[in-house]
């Protein structure tokens, strides 16, 4: 078992806030090249109403093309009972939901309020708990909203404990515009800890918006926190919440983590090596730090042997 896991969102969180239509065949073969780097755990959609996030309407589609991997474990976020029954019946046997713990952000992006939110995503949950289907319940806003600006620990806690209680495996505390830093990250840590939250089952989900998502990450992982959201590049982000680009780079953590003599599973080479594949598709250069570093390494041994 590795030191630490590693969740990779491009596929849904990175791809969904893009104006150009990324093909179906194209989500899927990065998809395979994140499988053959080592990931074990992807969220490769999101079973929302296509008119919300065009990007993603093809969800069964990419489903269906999914190669089949011992091990490899594959995630689709739903936002109530109807996208629930729409991943089911794509065969997709892990989920995700979400809701927030600031009011405004929740009305902006569901049109609910936390109360609604919780009671309605309980209820997915334990349908899916049911019929034995994994589930990661993510909590938004959890280190300050956009609208609203600091949030109570409280708020994310109470919210996390009515996800555990109806089935989640998981509930990953979300940065959602990168407003965290180190010191609050590990006092909301320390919050759950002391009302007897289990952290190995809680997971961060950063946003490097101001620069601070590894030194979060860092400061998660000494609070005892094991389980990362990355996406490679760093690209992606929410369409409902005014300056949450910036995903923490998958290549950045996995770089860190090894640095730390930790393991992750994950190839840190052939990561890069897909994020340069993303660039490509997108069409325009990344924010991933490590990816600048790991093409500017390949350029100059490049001249190197041309010389």
């Amino acid at each position: 078992m590795n030191d630490v896991q590693i969740f990779e969102v491009s596929p849904r969180d990175g791809l969904q806030n893009e104006a150009t239509f990324v093909a179906t065949e194209d989500k899927v073969a990065h998809i395979e090249r994140l499988v053959a780097a080592g990931v074990k755990d992807i969220e490769v959609t999101s079973f929302v109403r296509p008119r919300w996030i065009p990007a993603l309407a093809d969800a069964e589609a990419v489903v269906e093309r999914l190669p089949m991997v011992e091990g490899v474990r594959y995630w689709g976020l739903v936002p109530n009972q109807r996208g629930f029954d729409r991943a089911r019946s794509s065969g997709i046997s892990n989920i995700c939901t979400f809701l927030s713990s600031s009011e405004t952000h929740n009305a902006k992006n569901v049109n609910r309020t936390i109360n609604e939110s919780v009671s309605a995503v309980s209820r997915v949950i334990r349908s899916a708990a049911d019929e034995g289907l994994g589930v990661r319940a993510y909590i938004s806003t959890v280190f300050g909203c956009p609208y609203e600006g600091d949030v109570s620990v409280e708020a994310p806690l109470r919210i996390a404990q009515s996800m555990f209680d109806a089935g989640a495996d998981v509930v990953v505390l979300g940065d959602t515009t990168g407003m965290a830093l180190p010191e609050q990250v590990r006092r909301v840590l320390g919050r759950f800890a002391d009302a007897g939250v289990d952290l190995g089952r809680v997971a961060l989900h950063a946003h490097d918006t101001r620069g601070t998502a590894l030194v979060n990450v860092f400061a998660a992982y000494q609070a005892g926190i094991r389980r990362f959201d990355g996406s490679v590049g760093g690209i992606g982000g929410c369409p409902y919440a005014p300056g949450a680009s910036g995903n923490a780079a998958t290549e950045d953590l996995v770089y860190l983590f090894h640095g730390l003599g930790l393991s992750t599973g994950v190839d840190l080479d052939e990561l890069a090596a897909t994020a340069t594949e993303m660039e490509a598709l997108l069409g325009r250069a990344l924010p991933g730090r490590f990816l600048a570093w790991w093409k500017g390494q390949r350029n100059s041994d490049a001249k190197c042997e041309s010389a």
